[in-house]
């Protein structure tokens, strides 16, 4: 045993000295000291490194077999929508993978969406992790232009008309708006140019973005450190030895705790890949299941679940202002509706970071702002009626106003002082 040990000691010896493989695994695993008090809320960072790991690896098996061609095959059927049939029925296991993959779309969303939620809760936007915080919104927005491109690629009629309504959004722009549609769609209306251009977008280039922007910012929250739910900064306060009093090494004790939410995911995962992948329509919409024709507009279009807050801003916006069209300032409202929240770090000016320790009124605009939210992503999915859209009109005035007035509230909020150290609650 101990000329094994010799042996692989040597090797990796030899590579350290090529590949600084220890130095890496200690300084962002068994040397890299977390906050001991991490809770629920903390799992979700993790998930979502597992979730991008499914995508890719059932997207390169999807690949080997979908066909982004738009043309009509001998049976008058999209070779695109065809392929997709072709993977779900004849390739072995093939209907697992896609909705592996469909599922962790929706997947991909909700964890993402629960680890933004917790760094609102406990203001891990704050100094000094500004930079993590502004990493993670490109992440989003990569995320998001990523679901984009691929909700095209099955060329079903929701694929189809969605991908339709929604380029045809930019070309509200004034001045560069046409071109820019035209630029998208690669074409004049949404074809084979289309499909295959967003294949491409979806499938190489996105994904590399992704994976840079991933990495920058894990390598960025390694630079400053972990925040926690006492938002106390636990570098502060540090033994003889340099190691933080209230800090444990990540490597083996989180990545060990991280292993009991995979399995829970996975469990609930599982259940739905097995026994509901449509999940009542939301995953997998009942119209995609028709192949495209263009000939033939379903009765009421509407993004993805995890799209539909920002598509209910947009149609909140019916007023034209300044002699420009109402759809112009719903795009900007839009837009602006996710671009807003990377500008946390400088609009909360409470003294403290977690809500443990916050004020009622930062309390109440969370809660309005939530539940805003909410309203907003259901209002979404419905088709407009003047009520509907008087009531995403007050939702959007809510959602606005949690940014827009932080500065305010925030200061002047009653806050309970921080604690020095960490508790264990």
């Amino acid at each position: 045993m101990s000329k094994v040990n010799a042996i692989l000691q040597g090797t990796l010896n030899w590579v350290d000295e090529r590949f600084p493989l220890t130095s890496n695994w200690k300084a962002h695993l068994s040397e890299y000291y977390a906050p001991k008090n991490f809770n629920f809320w903390y799992f979700f960072g993790s998930l979502a490194m597992l979730v991008l790991v499914i995508q890719i690896v059932t997207g390169i098996v999807l690949t080997m077999h979908f066909k982004p061609d738009a043309s009509l095959n001998a049976s008058g059927v999209p070779v695109a929508f065809a392929s997709v049939e072709y993977i779900m029925r004849d390739v072995p296991w093939g209907w697992l993978i896609r909705y592996m993959h469909s599922t962790g779309a929706s997947a991909f969303f909700v964890v993402v969406y629960m680890h933004m939620f917790r760094g609102m809760l406990y203001g891990s936007y704050r100094k000094p992790r500004e930079l993590i915080w502004i990493f993670g919104m490109i992440i989003f927005l990569a995320l998001m232009a990523e679901a984009f491109f691929g909700y095209l690629l099955p060329w079903g009629q929701m694929s189809f008309w969605g991908a339709q309504v929604i380029v045809n959004l930019f070309s509200a722009i004034p001045l560069i708006g046409p071109d820019l549609s035209i630029w998208l769609r690669g074409d004049y209306v949404v074809g084979d140019a289309t499909l295959n251009r967003f294949f491409a977008f979806h499938v190489i280039a996105v994904p590399l973005v992704l994976l840079g922007l991933v990495a920058a910012h894990i390598l960025a929250l390694h630079e400053v450190g972990s925040n926690n739910p006492d938002g106390v900064e636990i570098k502060k306060k540090k033994d003889a030895n340099g190691v933080p009093l209230d800090g444990i090494p990540f490597h083996p004790y989180y990545s060990v705790k991280d292993i009991v939410g995979v399995v829970v995911f996975l469990m609930v995962f599982s259940v739905i890949v097995f026994f509901m992948p449509e999940f009542g329509g939301y995953f997998l919409e009942y119209n995609n299941f028709f192949p495209a024709d263009p000939l033939v507009t379903p009765p009421h279009i509407a993004p993805v679940w995890y799209f539909t807050p920002y598509y209910s801003i947009l149609r909140a916006v019916t007023y034209p202002l300044f002699g420009i069209d109402a759809k112009f300032w719903g795009v900007v409202a839009m837009g602006a509706s996710t671009l807003i929240i990377a500008l946390l770090p400088w609009l909360d000016r409470s003294p403290v970071k977690s809500i443990r320790y916050r004020g009622p009124l930062y309390k109440g605009f969370l809660t309005a702002f939530i539940i805003s939210f909410f309203i907003l992503g259901y209002l979404g999915m419905l088709g407009p009626t003047p009520a509907r859209t008087i009531v995403a009109q007050i939702c959007s005035v809510i959602y606005f106003a949690f940014f827009l007035l932080m500065p305010i509230y925030s200061s002047l909020d009653k806050c309970q002082p921080e604690p020095d150290r960490v508790t264990s609650k």
